[in-house]
């Protein structure tokens, strides 16, 4: 194997490992946004329960 093959095979050795990394990155940073959806769902869901029975509550008093 000449140097220049070791070479090019270095540099795609190199740009698939920064492909993988840019994908971690992606994949990482969107479970970050599903965990935080997940830890707020529950809070949306009761303000708009408790939003529910004032209405309720008010239509009737």
């Amino acid at each position: 194997m000449t140097d220049t093959e070791r070479e090019n095979l270095h540099k795609q050795f190199d740009a698939e490992i920064s492909n993988l990394l840019a994908q971690t990155s992606k994949l990482n940073a969107e479970t970050d946004k599903i965990r935080l959806e997940k830890a707020f769902y529950p809070m949306v869901v009761g303000s708009g329960a408790t939003l529910a029975i004032v209405a309720i509550a008010k239509l009737f008093l």
